[in-house]
């Protein structure tokens, strides 16, 4: 531990200490030591603490974390660019924060890494005690991952402590914000570095108050109280509006019953007359009220659906645009694989002609080699004569030399003819050792391909012997075709229905409710129909949720099907107007049985069955679709063999066998076992080719080394013969004067031998060398084009996913053009609606007029009853308005109570921490103006003067914010804050004192959690387990990970 003076933050400065002088317009005097630095909270936060925190591609880190922070007191230290500020902001905008409020920017996309696609962040909660929120469903922490697109887009993950997800909603985290009482744009809970800047170099009391508002909450509960006149207003506006219609109706009411008065008068028989004449004419009113009643409610139905098409229509336009946006995506990637093709191709023609130069070069070379070895022969050739010639002269000499001359000789010439055959022996034994090798490395490659081949036909077996067994399977029902739990599944459904789980059955799969009218089309309605084959559709999303968990019990290792949920009717769209019409080739709804309405609606809306053509012939679809006047109203078309054909694109079909709607299931499955034993044989003829690849390479293994061993020997013996040789030529013998010009041209020919094979030896280390290099060179041009064919591999599944983004972008444009319709429809009928009930009512009004001019009664009943009915509203709002009142004038005094009481104890903890320091201070709230003053005097006597915080030094400054701060601390209400750099201008002893003061309020406060960021080292601190320091190490370039390190080795204990 380093050394420390042991000042305790309670002592008394040595000078005495002129008391802070205080003013405001509500004086109020309070103690003269605030209890949050006298008294301590021994209690760990239990709820809304931060317990980790994690980023990935977060403004220019790659991975930050993840971070454990303790409960009380948390410091982050690092240098510039270690990510002390990312942590800060990725916490306040994992928790609903806007990208204004960080001050690190404008938009939520400046957050995402440069480079990436998405920036993640994940904040871990604690929920725990009796404060909890949900515990039942979150458990002890409750984890928030957010989720920031390249585009600006954001969303939530609320997962529980086990990590499940329970919400993606942001009103569930906006929930958990209120119920913990985080405030994530209050300065007070989070002061960045911007603000905290901005503070200390804000000139405007205005400022200071509008940031004593907030911290506090008082300017929230301002706004509310203003909304709430405003609403009350308004309110008085609407009951002035009614009192004036209330007189005009009171005037109407007072007519009608004079002249019901005045009718009073006549006698019993007109009376008698008048009245059977009033009862048939509003009874001729009562049933044309009656006739238009159900045209206006129907009116009003098909008005409220008008909003459902307008819905489903922009629905349908978004999609459009995502899909062309996806397709315009993945056409961009295909362009970019072509644009990197053609960039490696001129590399690649470089490196060809690069290795054709140097294998011109090897030939050359290699010729040479070749010339130099003739010429060795030649001379070896003339080197022979001359010494057989000399050892004839040598054995005419060596008559007379005696008998041991004559020897000699002759095991030279028989030593020579020895060497002559081994030459000629390793020759050949080096000719076959590759021979061997080059045999052994062409049955591996073999064998290597041979095996591949033997997986893959392993594979192929695999997949037809599942196939036949749903297939024999399906002889006694044919809906194990697909799959071999639908049956169960089935039942699964039927059981639950029956017990009124279901609103309405699900239905499914589909390509069990359809049959088909001609059999030879079975493989093209199914490439066509694809997943759609195995899927379900439900009515309801309820009922969508409870057949996704019957599904997780019955398909589990096998594919799941896919759910649709659209409303069931009881009668099919029609499709007249949309549907494609052709004389010669049906649609693909039309070559269809289907006895379900709900089956037959589900493929028309999912796949628009009602404008794909079927016709056999590949030939025929291209001419039909690809012609100059391509169908109405069809976008594509399937040929027998289940090939696609667009006007401008044709797709080939690899699948040659139906899987579902085949009609012959003997024939299917006899097919399948025929292709079964003839894998199985193709298999066999594998094993036995492979064995004997096996053993040709076992065989040429053994001849290369039996090879081996035979040139080695010989190579021996050679070397065993030259020494030979040697020594009996240098054994001495009287020559003749007539074998010297013999010797010496012996012996120039030795020298030339000698100097061809050093240029032949020469020669052979030159093609040596240029064959390494033109091999080197031939390697690089063939990976070249082992990488360009990589990156063309990389385009197929590309044009693959295009193709089917073409398809998804033609099905949503079809989708469109199907609502566009039906809305428009639905427009001309609700407006056939309105005019044939316009009509009706001015019939109505007609036969109205002329029962009101027989009978008044009725007019005085309804004028009657309005006058009634809006006298009891005007009374009614008249007393809201009364009880508002009320309570807003209580409200409002509460309210400037609160205000006063936290602007006096923020001035008494304001005066108690200036004086840990020896300064004094005065503040001046101005609740009237919005101001708020702060004058602070570092000095202390009677000569010293308060001035303003901009007077003071960037050291006293900050010092003076700090003790602001923590006093809004100590009146502001969270379960953790959070400081950016807040010693950036002090010195050494204002930030001791600082930290001092900090530590004591957090030590006294451990319910809170308190986060530090600071570029300071903070080694001078205690090491105890309420502290926890975190330190960021500097970032090197390219590292994708920043690591931490945590200074104290004691991890606090976790309460269960």
């Amino acid at each position: 531990m380093s050394k420390r003076k042991n000042n305790s933050i309670g002592e008394s400065p040595h000078k005495r200490v002129r008391p802070t002088e205080v003013y405001d317009e509500d004086d109020e005097v309070g103690p003269s030591q605030p209890p949050v630095l006298s008294g301590s909270h021994t209690t760990v936060g239990e709820v809304g603490i931060v317990e980790s925190i994690s980023l990935k591609n977060f403004m220019c880190h790659s991975l930050l974390g993840p971070f454990a922070f303790g409960s009380n007191v948390n410091f982050v230290v690092g240098n510039n660019g270690s990510g002390k500020s990312a942590v800060l902001t990725a916490l306040m905008v994992g928790l609903g924060g806007k990208a204004t409020t960080t001050n690190r920017g404008s938009s939520l996309k400046g957050f995402v890494k440069e480079g990436e696609s998405s920036a993640d962040v994940s904040i871990t909660l604690r929920n725990k005690g009796r404060d909890a929120y949900k515990p039942e469903v979150f458990g002890q922490a409750i984890i928030v991952d957010l989720k920031i697109t390249r585009e600006g887009m954001r969303t939530y993950k609320l997962k529980s402590k086990a990590g499940h997800l329970v919400s993606a909603k942001k009103d569930e985290l906006l929930a958990i914000l209120d119920h913990f009482n985080i405030q994530v744009d209050n300065p007070v809970s989070m002061l960045t570095q911007e603000m905290s800047k901005h503070f200390l170099h804000s000139k405007g009391e205005g400022d200071k108050y509008r940031f004593f508002m907030k911290a506090t909450q008082l300017e929230q509960m301002k706004e509310d109280y203003t909304h709430i006149i405003t609403t009350k207003n308004v309110t008085l506006d609407t009951v002035e509006k009614h009192e004036e219609c209330l007189e005009g109706l009171k005037r109407k009411y007072l007519e009608k019953e004079d002249l019901v008065k005045s009718l009073a008068s006549l006698d019993d028989m007109h009376s008698k007359l008048e009245e059977l004449k009033n009862q048939m004419a509003w009874a001729l009113v009562s049933e044309m009220e009656k006739e238009v009643k159900p045209m206006r409610e129907k009116l009003q139905s098909e008005e409220r659906s008008t909003v459902k098409y307008d819905q489903k229509v922009d629905e349908w336009k978004t999609k459009v645009v995502e899909a062309e946006k996806k397709y315009k995506g993945i056409r961009e990637q295909l362009e970019a694989i072509t644009v990197r093709v053609q960039q490696l191709e001129p590399q690649s023609a470089e490196l060809k002609n690069e290795a054709q130069s140097r294998s011109k070069a090897f030939n050359t070379a290699q010729a040479s080699v070749h010339r130099f070895k003739t010429n060795l022969r030649d001379l070896e050739k003339d080197k022979d004569q001359l010494s057989r010639r000399i050892n004839e002269l040598k054995l005419s000499i060596s008559q007379t030399s005696g008998a041991e001359t004559q020897v000699r000789v002759e095991r030279m010439e028989k030593l020579q003819t020895d060497l002559d055959t081994l030459n000629f022996q390793d020759s050949t034994l080096g000719q076959q050792m590759e021979q061997f090798q080059q045999a052994v490395s062409r049955a591996k490659d073999e064998l290597e391909k041979m095996t591949r081949e033997e997986e893959d036909l392993k594979r192929s077996m695999d997949v037809i012997r599942r196939k036949l067994q749903t297939m024999e399977g399906s002889r006694s029902d044919r809906l194990r075709r697909f799959g071999e739990k639908m049956p169960a599944l089935l039942a699964a459904i039927e059981d639950a229905h029956r017990k009124g789980q279901f609103r309405k059955k699900p239905v499914g799969p589909l390509g069990y409710c359809i049959r088909l009218k001609d059999h030879e089309q079975a493989l093209a309605v199914e490439k066509c129909l694809g997943s759609l084959m195995l899927a379900f559709t439900c009515d309801n999303h309820e009922d969508e949720r409870l057949l996704q968990g019957l599904m997780r019990g019955y398909c589990q290792g096998d594919r799941r099907p896919q759910i649709i949920t659209c409303q069931f009717f009881n009668r099919v769209h029609d499709t007249s107007r949309r549907a494609v019409k052709h004389p010669d080739y049906p649609s693909v709804l039309q070559s269809l049985e289907i006895e379900d309405p709900v089956v037959a609606n589900c493929l028309i809306d999912q796949r628009g069955i009602e404008s794909i053509l079927l016709i056999k012939s590949p030939a025929e679809a291209r001419r039909v679709m690809q012609g100059r006047q391509p169908p109405r109203n069809c976008y594509q078309a399937f040929t027998k063999e289940g090939d696609q054909c667009y006007n401008n694109r044709y797709y080939s079909n690899d699948q040659r066998r139906c899987d579902y709607l085949s009609r012959d299931v003997e024939e299917e499955i006899r097919q399948l076992q025929e292709e079964m034993r003839n894998k199985a044989a193709l298999l066999d003829r594998f094993s036995q080719q492979k064995q004997r690849v096996e053993e040709d390479i076992r065989n040429n293994n053994g001849l290369l080394k039996r090879a081996y061993d035979d040139r080695k020997r010989a190579k021996d013996k050679f070397r065993r013969l030259q020494q030979e040789i040697s020594d009996l030529q240098n054994v001495e013998e009287p020559q003749s004067e007539d074998l010297k010009p013999l010797e010496e041209e012996l012996e120039e020919i030795n020298n030339k031998i000698s100097a061809a094979r050093a240029e032949s030896k020469e020669a052979l280390g030159k093609m040596a060398q240029l064959k390494a290099s033109w091999e080197e060179v031939e390697q690089r041009y063939r990976q070249h084009k082992e990488s360009i064919s990589t990156v063309a591999e990389e385009a197929e599944p590309i044009k693959e996913e295009l193709s089917k983004s073409d398809q998804d972008v033609e099905k949503s444009k079809h989708h469109k053009k199907h609502y566009e319709d039906k809305r428009k429809v639905h427009i001309n009928t609700i407006r056939d609606l309105k005019a044939s009930l316009e009509l009706k009512e001015q019939e109505l009004t007609a036969s109205v007029v002329k029962a009101t001019e027989l009978c008044p009664e009725r007019q005085y009943q309804e004028a009657l009853e309005n006058y009634s009915k809006i006298n009891q509203q005007v009374k009614c709002l008249k007393r809201f308005i009364q009880v508002l009142c009320k309570i807003m004038d209580d409200r409002h005094r509460v309210y400037t109570e609160l205000r006063r009481f936290l602007s006096v104890r923020c001035k008494m903890y304001f005066d108690s921490m200036l004086s840990q320091r020896g300064y004094i201070g005065k503040m001046m709230f101005e609740h009237k103006n919005e101001t708020l003053s702060i004058s602070v005097q570092p000095g202390v006597g009677d000569k010293a003067a308060l001035s303003d915080m901009r007077s003071l030094s960037g050291g006293e400054r900050s010092f003076s914010t700090v003790c602001f701060v923590l006093s809004l601390w100590a009146i502001a209400e969270a379960p953790f804050r959070a400081l950016d750099e807040f010693d950036v201008y002090m010195d050494m002893v204002n930030r001791r004192i600082s930290m001092d003061m900090m530590l004591k309020i957090a030590s006294s406060q451990r319910y809170r959690q308190f986060i530090f960021l600071t570029p300071q080292s903070m080694s001078s601190l205690p090491v105890n387990n309420l502290i926890r320091i975190l330190r960021l190490k500097d970032p090197d370039r390219g590292q994708s990970a920043l690591p931490f390190g945590q200074r104290n080795e004691e991890e606090e204990e976790e309460e269960e």
